[in-house]
């Protein structure tokens, strides 16, 4: 947990793993209760974890609220992550969105909570496709310069639109764009195509969120737990309902989370820690987000770091996971279209390394 990466291109150092608290407090019916987040939120610590992560609305604010109190005594030592966008009340047209008075006002009361007077990172949590790009990067850079935040980053929005955002960043001199988060996962993967080489293109850290497909890829649920209703659209209720409105929790997942299974019973390992350990392998991920509600939980997620997984046990789980390029990435790499483009000559390409 202590050999700490550079979080995309800047100079910030964290962790391989993310401490994630979208299951700090139980607001939201399946959380951690206050002592038991607390329990996990020390042991990451203790162990050299540096990288915390949370949001303005992680369980109506508690989220934020119990990492301000657990922090309180080594909050220099922290790197904390939070994220605006998400709504603070109901009916109100501007408590929620990307625009300069939602961030602000999301800003103010995070600081708040988290009862600091700086922010190391601030995500956008979710593109409102609304708010022109200019007033975004211009807003972010101002919070920079008055100290309340120290980078920015993204999470939740489309390729093309973070390119052009770091490239108008980069043009203007404003802060520029640091982290992406995104879910990312072996049974999500279709971030494969266009936003991990993006990222890794544009100077962002990836920090993938849900590593373990909202626990499918745990080996938790089983065809038993299929929800063929689609699942509830709130984040309140039961775990298993946010991973069948995520989509994770289907017959592909289920499958896949049966060849995660084998291979981890192959290596003598859990599950979990073979998911982590996938999302691991590739050089554009810096530290995926584990969510556990449980220290037991957090030990198994901590195990991860400890997993090398070999060619064969990667192939079963390309093989089970994989899936379609699409165009124009198949187009691309063709014979034929390659033949054409370059003749005979051996040209090896960024997506061949």
């Amino acid at each position: 947990m202590d050999t700490y990466r550079l979080l995309g291109r800047s100079g910030l150092r964290v962790s391989p793993l993310a401490l994630g608290t979208m299951t700090f407090g139980s607001d939201w019916g399946w959380g951690a209760a206050k002592d038991e987040a607390r329990r996990i939120f020390d042991t990451y610590v203790d162990r050299g974890g540096n990288f915390v992560d949370t949001a303005n609305q992680y369980t109506s604010g508690t989220a934020e609220r119990l990492v301000g109190e657990f922090a309180e005594d080594r909050r220099d030592s922290l790197v904390i992550a939070t994220k605006y966008t998400l709504t603070s009340r109901p009916g109100d047209p501007n408590s929620g969105g990307n625009h300069r008075k939602s961030m602000v006002r999301s800003v103010e009361d995070s600081l708040r909570r988290l009862r600091t007077d700086y922010i190391d990172l601030l995500y956008l949590h979710a593109w409102d496709f609304t708010t022109p790009v200019e007033e975004i990067l211009r807003a972010m850079d101002d919070l920079v310069r008055s100290g309340k935040v120290l980078y920015v980053g993204i999470s939740d929005t489309p390729a093309w639109q973070v390119s052009r955002m770091q490239t108008i960043a980069d043009l203007r001199g404003w802060s520029p764009l640091i982290a992406l988060q995104i879910e990312y996962s072996l049974i999500e993967r279709t971030v494969e195509r266009d936003l991990i080489p993006m990222a890794g293109e544009m100077g962002l850290g990836v920090i993938p969120w849900s590593p373990l497909g909202s626990g499918v890829l745990t080996g938790k649920y089983t065809r038993d737990d299929l929800d063929h209703g689609g699942g509830s659209a709130s984040a309140v209720g039961t775990r298993k309902n946010v991973a069948a409105a995520n989509g994770s929790l289907t017959e592909r997942g289920l499958a896949i989370a049966d060849v995660a299974g084998k291979v981890a019973s192959d290596l003598g390992v859990t599950a979990s820690q073979v998911a982590l350990a996938w999302t691991l392998r590739d050089r554009r991920v810096t530290a995926p987000i584990i969510g556990a509600r449980t220290l037991g939980q957090l030990e198994d997620n901590l195990g991860a770091l400890d997993v090398d997984l070999p060619g064969t046990a990667l192939a079963e789980l390309d093989e089970a996971s994989a899936i379609e390029l699409g165009f124009p990435h198949e187009f691309l790499n063709r014979p034929m279209t390659r033949n054409v483009t370059f003749g005979d000559l051996k040209v090896e390409t960024a997506a061949h390394r």
